[in-house]
């Protein structure tokens, strides 16, 4: 893997961990949060992980509480919704900012790696307007991320192969291609 690798994290049980523990496989980053409009992507994040693990698919979660406060709990907090509300078996890790200046390394290094996503939908259009209406900071600009839910495929040997807008589905054909072109490498 590449220095993606020696990058410190901690697993939201609190143990220390890189990700040159998942080395040799294809990993999809997605920074989560559970009070999201995007939540219900856990579902289908957890199904496509069922479907691709034996063939080397690691899904990563990161809860994040940079946009609009969507991700207000603890790691237990989030650990527990996360294992009754959207029972998901793929790892979990402790809450990190991923945007600003306290943005954690990892994402600093995911976004540097690719600062631009595969546009979904208007989902820009539709968060400038929900920030508007509620009174929050419009979305960030490109390279930033756009809000929860962004996706980030990482090949086998820690190159960042894509990156998905927030509002992309984990069952979408651009993602599905990307992912199995990357199970082949």
């Amino acid at each position: 893997m590449s220095t993606l690798a020696t990058i410190p994290l901690t697993t939201i049980s609190g143990s220390p961990a890189t990700l040159a523990d998942y080395a040799g496989h294809v990993l999809l980053i997605v920074n989560v949060a559970s009070k999201c409009g995007l939540t219900p992507q856990y579902t289908a994040l957890e199904s496509l992980y069922q479907t691709y693990k034996d063939r080397g698919l690691i899904v990563l979660g990161f809860p994040a509480n940079d946009f609009a406060g969507q991700e207000p709990g603890t790691d237990q907090e989030i650990a527990k919704f996360c294992s009754t509300d959207y029972p998901v078996t793929f790892p979990l890790f402790s809450k990190i900012p991923v945007t600003g200046p306290a943005k954690h390394p990892l994402y600093a290094a995911l976004i540097a790696a690719a600062p631009e996503h595969i546009p979904h939908g208007l989902w820009r259009e539709k968060l400038t307007s929900y920030s508007a209406k509620n009174g929050f900071p419009p979305p960030s600009a490109l390279p930033e991320l756009l809000w929860n839910f962004e996706k980030f495929l990482v090949g086998r040997d820690g190159t960042v192969l894509a990156r998905f807008a927030p509002d992309t589905p984990p069952d979408d054909p651009k993602i599905i291609a990307a992912l199995e072109q990357a199970l082949q490498n």
